[in-house]
């Protein structure tokens, strides 16, 4: 499954807490992997980014895509690390 294809199905099944929905600490493993996938490729990005900018002949539509990619993937490790942490109201 590829890491777009995977955003879409967590991004999309509304992933709780341990605790809620009936999830237990077995089906959080693949939410946190998956986050960590993530956050590899959020670095990646970066470095790519970077190095982009600071060649001689910069790609401009390029390094929009990049940098817009980025900013997606920042918006659903934020999403995802936050269904992580407990609900401290419960």
């Amino acid at each position: 499954m590829s890491v777009a294809s995977r955003c879409r199905f967590w991004d999309d099944a509304r992933v709780g807490v341990a605790g809620e929905n009936g999830l237990n600490t077995e089906d959080l493993e693949p939410l946190r992997s998956h986050l960590a996938e993530l956050k590899e490729e959020h670095r990646a990005l970066d470095d790519a980014i970077h190095r982009l900018a600071e060649g001689p002949f910069v790609d401009q539509i390029r390094l929009t895509r990049l940098k817009k990619r980025k900013l997606q993937l920042r918006d659903v490790i934020a999403r995802l690390e936050s269904r992580l942490i407990p609900d401290l109201n419960a």
